[in-house]
């Protein structure tokens, strides 16, 4: 009996296996390409896809494999990063899907969490360049820029074609150009915004209402007309929208050079102070106002002013259908009981007005819902901290002054706010702050020397606001400033608000809510240092610089001298170039501090440089 066929060719048995093993291979290498790759994945690729290609400045073609050069001091140097693969040009590390799916986390879509901020971990960060799109150019300044943009900077066109009835925008050419309407006012912003200050009575029709409406929050905002049209009435505006299925329109809004900011009422609060806005829109947002207790509504409760608007236009404001009406009724029944009162209903727009003092929340029956927060509860407190389903009484300097106590714009914005005695400081301090960044303002475009013309700059970011008064010192100048404080230093964003300005809160040892080729200009003022006593990367933070600064835009760094030094060695790897350097003994600071000019050059791949030619 025969135990089977020992006469095998091995030499077969090899060829079978190999053959298995290279089917396997291929399945999940498939697999994996269908999940998506990390940015630090998609780096290690483009370090061998580029390896022979080169980048181009105005004066600059340089070989990117990846080389270093030895510091006695600091170790190696890199002499180049590599470059992340094209298909990460747009690349939000905290707000990257592929991150999810890869990472596998266990999120409810139902309460938006797929949008809130999830970042990678130190060691699956990216290591390299994100890369302009291919036939990418210098943005159009400001004010074309809020009309129209070019085309290749931004290549996505699905949303001129699924709004196109709502005037969005529309492909002309090599631009794309924005007629100012939106998804309710498809006739243009300027025309709904005259329509609504009718109806709130403003003064002469203007949205401002004498200097009194200074900030605004647009939910769901599109491509954000709605903030663009405001700018002519003196209004900044904070659009806020997530990455979603309309995933570039953020990305619109800010090429335009209007304020954006990418992020979503989800699960956790606003990265703004409480009463920061005078009105919060909502044209046709798509937003369930009424899920899990109101908590939506209830954020912006928390972050309006008192007496402050929210103008909601969508069907459900005026519909007739029977679903429409329940829905328009339990709202109105819900912000009844947060005090919220009607100022005005018509067409197809109801706006909302909150209550200037705590009378009314006093008068409602006890176990009346939403209830009212604890009260030890912060509700400035607002990095990574739920929302909570429960109404925020003013202070008693609110309730007495019966308001903000806020003077009209552009008073606002050298005029004290009351909120300074909740950090300790005093209104001699204000005024001397605004001063001192007045004088240092001035040093720095004297640093800047003939570089600058009076359109150099329209997005501006301060990485380290305090009280705002980098910001204050350019309202002379056709820029808006994004006001970044940190969120483990003093909470001195509600100063910022309260000036008139507009901001967000941040850690820096993460990456930035925005995309690529956002600022013109960053000013950096001891973040680096600050960086370094918290023991996170100084070169994930230049990289992240990178990411968010647009080509030919400028960084002011201000910080100490040692730092600096380091900073040197990484210019040419990163394409920076020294414009000017100046002893901050001139500013009024450490005499260890320097400011230092750094401009990014324009670069691209090889595989642009052939789409563009």
């Amino acid at each position: 009996m025969t135990r089977g066929r020992a006469d095998v060719n091995p030499k077969k048995r090899l060829i079978t296996w190999i053959i298995v093993l290279v089917f396997c291979c291929g399945c999940f290498y498939a697999y994996t390409r269908s999940r998506g790759s990390s940015a630090l994945e998609y780096g290690s690729k483009s370090l061998r896809k580029f390896g022979s290609s080169y980048w181009r400045g105005e004066e600059d073609t340089t070989d990117t494999s990846t080389k270093h050069e030895e510091d006695a001091d600091d170790g190696f140097i890199p002499k180049s990063f590599p470059v992340c693969d094209d298909r990460h040009s747009e690349i939000i590390p905290c707000l990257d899907r592929n991150l999810i799916y890869q990472t596998r986390l266990k999120l409810d879509l139902s309460v938006m969490e797929h949008y809130e901020r999830h970042c990678p971990l130190p060691e699956k960060r990216y290591n390299c360049l994100i890369p302009p799109p291919p036939g990418y150019k210098v943005p159009i300044k400001w004010p074309k820029s809020r009309d129209q943009i070019w085309k290749a900077n931004i290549p996505h066109t699905h949303l001129a074609t699924e709004k196109s009835d709502q005037n969005w925008m529309v492909v002309k050419g090599d631009k794309v150009v924005f007629p100012g309407g939106g998804t309710h006012f498809h006739y243009g912003a300027d025309k709904y915004l005259a329509s609504m200050a009718n109806m709130l009575n403003f003064p002469k029709n203007s949205m401002n209402n004498e200097g009194n409406v200074r900030t605004v929050f647009d939910a769901g905002c599109g491509v954000a007309s709605f903030g663009g049209y405001l700018l002519a009435y003196d209004i900044l505006t904070m659009s806020l929208a997530p990455n979603d299925v309309h995933e570039n329109q953020i990305q619109f809004a800010l090429e335009r050079g209007i304020p954006a900011y990418l992020g979503v009422l989800g699960t956790k609060r606003l990265p703004y102070p409480s009463r920061s806005f005078e009105l919060a829109h909502c044209s046709r947002c798509r937003i369930d106002w009424l899920q899990r207790n109101g908590i939506l509504l209830l954020e912006l409760d928390r972050i309006l002013r008192p007496g402050g608007y929210f103008a909601y236009s969508s069907p459900e404001a005026y519909a007739q259908d029977e679903e429409d009406l329940r829905i328009f009724r339990a709202m109105s029944a819900f912000v009844e009981r947060m005090c919220w009162k009607i100022a005005v209903k018509r067409d197809q727009t109801v706006i909302w007005v909150k209550p200037l003092t705590n009378d009314c929340y006093m008068q409602r029956e006890p176990g009346t819902q939403p209830p009212m927060c604890r009260s030890d509860d912060d509700p400035d407190l607002v990095w990574g901290v739920p929302m909570e389903a429960c109404i925020t009484p003013y202070s008693n300097q609110v309730h007495r002054s019966r308001g903000s106590a806020l003077a009209p714009w552009p008073a606002r914005l050298t005029t004290p706010p009351p909120r300074l005695a909740d950090l300790g400081y005093s209104d001699d301090m204000f005024i001397k702050d605004t001063e001192l960044w007045q004088r240092r303002v001035e040093h720095y475009w004297t640093v800047f020397g003939q570089n600058l013309e009076s359109d150099t700059f329209r997005n501006v970011m301060d990485m380290k606001a305090n009280l705002g008064s980098f910001a204050a010192a350019l309202t002379n100048k056709e820029v808006w400033v994004m006001n970044v404080v940190p969120e483990d230093g003093p909470n001195t964003l509600k100063i910022v608000y309260d000036r008139g300005l507009l901001g967000s809160v941040h850690n820096w040892c993460e990456s930035y809510s925005t995309y690529p080729r956002t600022y013109d200009l960053i000013h950096a003022w001891t973040v680096f240092s600050d960086i370094e006593r918290r023991g996170c990367s100084i070169v994930d933070l230049l990289l992240e610089m990178d990411r968010i600064l647009r080509p030919k835009g400028y960084i002011i760094y201000n910080d100490k001298r040692s730092i600096a030094e380091v900073i040197k060695k990484y210019l040419g790897a990163l394409h920076w170039e020294s414009v000017a350097i100046s002893d901050s003994q001139l500013v009024e600071q450490d005499e260890d501090d320097v400011v230092f000019i750094i401009q990014k050059k324009m670069w691209l791949t090889s595989e642009s440089l052939k789409d563009s030619e």
